[in-house]
């Protein structure tokens, strides 16, 4: 009879020990949140939803347009960003655009399977193609008309294929390998 009551003293005074540890633990909590919400150098509780970031919604605009604009006086205004601008001497491979307002080539790069870019470069006479097969459209007053480029060499465009010499803007570029 002893063993039994030894052992439910023993039972009583764990559940006794666990209870008063649960009660003084919960009153150590409370105690906290309580302070806590006393305080007034708290920080006011912020919503996590005006912190993230908003949605990426693509507009094909092209990126630097307006800098671009600025330092070498070409209009870049939409792609799907498998055609850039690009260094000439950055390599080979490059789209090569002669243009009489300008002193230099603008060159530019291609790649993945297809590409497009609309821009405003004025008084374009000539583009050398690369390995795509590109087709650029041109105005002249209101009336538009395009070109094949021929790969890797030089085609005559705009004004150089005008009967009359008019000059022609080059308003947009469309590539397929």
């Amino acid at each position: 009879m002893k063993a039994i009551g030894t052992t439910a003293s023993r039972t009583r005074r764990l559940v006794t020990r666990t209870l008063a540890a649960s009660v003084a633990a919960g009153a150590l909590a409370w105690l906290a949140i309580a302070g806590s919400q006393g305080s007034s150098t708290a920080a006011a509780p912020e919503a996590v939803a005006d912190e993230a970031p908003g949605y990426a919604v693509e507009n094909f605009d092209y990126p630097n347009a307006d800098k671009i604009l600025a330092e070498q006086n070409i209009v870049l205004k939409r792609g799907d960003g498998h055609i850039t601008l690009a260094d000439c001497a950055s390599g080979t491979g490059l789209l090569e655009v002669w243009a009489r307002e300008k002193t230099d080539k603008i060159c530019f790069a291609v790649k993945g399977a297809s590409g497009w870019l609309t821009l405003e470069i004025p008084s374009v006479y000539a583009i050398k193609g690369n390995d795509y097969a590109t087709e650029v459209d041109m105005t002249v007053g209101t009336e538009e008309k395009s070109f094949d480029v021929e790969k890797n060499t030089w085609t005559a465009v705009g004004e150089a294929a005008d009967e009359e010499g008019r000059e022609h803007m080059l308003v947009e570029i469309r590539t397929v390998k």
